[in-house]
């Protein structure tokens, strides 16, 4: 998969003012997406009390997006390098907007994953597109270290927005309306991006070949669903024959892309030491997060009894300290090392993950806020720098498949961790010993319990909360010490993967 400017447009491009404008536009793109995996943390109490799915459902609402946008990443960045990224991108944001309003208005559980697992597809015409046009926009390594700490700095202020928007308007209306605040954005993208973005594409790039796509998408769902349902229920024929599909189909995936003429994806680019180190990196720092992050905003309403609003807000520490490390990142790596910054960031989250294993029912917001401040800061610094890693390591016209693999790293380590690290806190949660006559639905999640609650004496039902929130909040400890232990090998092991790597000075 390669990705070119036509030579003749590269001099233009380079001197462009434009690039910067075109730029504001990408950005919205990742700040669609961004937007609408947080809010959908926050809606989840109130997605369990309207449509009361169980506990298994639960976390394919949660997981089900980055499932599909993992097993499809690739094939939509080989489709864009065929069709042109603008044309994929714009397409890809209208159809974002879209399924937004199916899940919005989703009345089961079922629809709302299916619904879900349409947005994913909608998802993965927009992200390889993203950083593959920041590499052909911008030529100068410097400028794009500063257009790639920017690209990083929306995603995480979509980390904010989302919480404090979806806040507020879960506060005044009902929960399908934080997937509507995508609408404006996705208008605003389409409308703008239509005059500014330059189109990108291989003039010659090769047949788009469907039966790769197909193997990519079956191996990665089946394996992350094998993973899933292993550390939730243990292992059964049905996990079984899941993870074997899934191994055999990304076995022929591989084999296949080595013995292409054109491959959708160049597997020859992981030889390259800083290359395939940033993407495992990446995709072990978000799988060590990822737990936390889905289930950190129902402990802040369902635990502290907190208000929506006050929810989002308390998680804004986290953005603020990544977007101010990701404008800075690139500077820093190329005053002291690629390596220091990326493993100090690394071990600066595991050492706050760490602490959140302290975390009990009245443990006061300072202590959380400044926890998820380092967590900001660290996150922040590596996600930044590995990025621009994965993009400088190989040539221009390969953009589109780092920007693929890159991008797959991230959706796959949130799959799953939420996963596992979600099926930790699940697991423990459900053995809670509550009143007697605590309803079964009590024991899938907690927002079960806080519904059931309601409709129980007042002694039954302060006792069932105490002990639901308690079995919760051991959970998220638990998951905290496991993501703490993955971040800190994390760590050590970027250490020696991106020894001797630097980030370009001149062009």
């Amino acid at each position: 998969m390669t990705s070119t400017l036509q030579p003749a447009d590269v001099a233009e491009v380079e001197k462009r003012p434009g690039r910067w404008l075109a730029l504001s536009v990408l950005v919205l793109a990742v700040l669609l997406v961004a937007v609408d995996a947080t809010v959908l943390g926050l809606a989840t109490p109130f997605i369990s009390e309207d449509l009361n799915p169980t506990g298994t459902q639960l976390l394919w609402i949660g997981d089900v997006y980055s499932f599909v946008i993992a097993g499809l990443l690739v094939s939509m960045g080989s489709l864009g390098d065929r069709i042109g990224r603008k044309r994929i991108l714009l397409g890809g944001a209208a159809a974002f907007g879209a399924l937004s309003v199916l899940n919005a208005y989703a009345t089961t559980p079922g629809v709302l994953i299916l619904a879900r697992a349409l947005l994913g597809v909608a998802g993965a015409t927009l992200m390889p597109a993203t950083l593959a046009l920041i590499r052909n926009l911008f030529h100068d390594p410097r400028e794009r270290s500063l257009a790639v700490g920017v690209w990083g700095a929306t995603a995480s202020a979509g980390t904010a927005v989302g919480p404090i928007a979806g806040g507020f308007l879960l506060e005044h209306f009902w929960w399908g309306s934080v997937f509507l605040i995508n609408l404006p954005v996705m208008a605003v993208l389409v409308l703008v991006g239509i005059r500014t973005l330059p189109e990108s594409r291989n003039p010659n790039p090769g047949p788009w070949d469907l039966i790769s796509v197909v193997l990519s998408l079956v191996g990665m769902i089946g394996v992350v669903y094998a993973v899933k349902e292993v550390s939730t229920h243990g292992v059964t024929r049905a996990t079984l024959v899941s993870g074997l599909l899934g191994v055999a189909a990304l076995y022929g995936f591989v084999h296949r892309q080595l013995t292409m003429p054109v491959p959708l994806l160049d597997m020859r680019l992981f030889r390259r030491r800083g290359f395939s180190g940033a993407v495992l990196a990446d995709l072990l720092t978000v799988l060590g997060m990822s737990g936390l992050v889905f289930f950190l905003s129902q402990y802040l309403q369902l635990v502290q009894g907190r208000r929506p609003f006050e929810a989002g807000l308390a998680e804004l520490p986290a953005a603020v300290g990544a977007v101010a490390a990701g404008l800075i990142a690139g500077r820093v790596a190329r005053r002291f090392s690629v390596r220091a910054v990326v493993s100090g960031g690394l071990a600066a989250v595991g050492l706050a993950l760490a602490a959140l294993t302290t975390l009990g029912q009245s443990t006061g917001y300072p202590a959380l806020g400044a926890a998820l401040l380092v967590v900001g800061i660290g996150a922040g610094f590596s996600f930044t720098v590995t990025a621009d890693v994965i993009l400088s390591s190989v040539p221009k016209d390969q953009a589109g498949a780092a920007s693929a693999v890159s991008e797959t790293a991230y959706e796959l380590g949130a799959a799953l961790g939420i996963a596992l690290l979600g099926s930790i806190v699940t697991g423990v949660y459900r053995g809670f010993a509550g009143p007697a006559d605590t309803p079964a639905e009590a024991h899938e999640s907690l927002g079960a319990a806080v519904e059931a609650s309601a409709h129980m004496p007042a002694h039954p039902a302060q006792a069932l909360l105490s002990a639901a929130r308690e079995s919760f909040v051991h959970g998220l400890t638990l998951a905290s010490g496991v993501g703490a232990t993955v971040l800190l090998v994390t760590a050590g092991a970027a250490w020696f993967l991106l020894k001797n790597q630097k980030l370009e000075d001149v062009g």
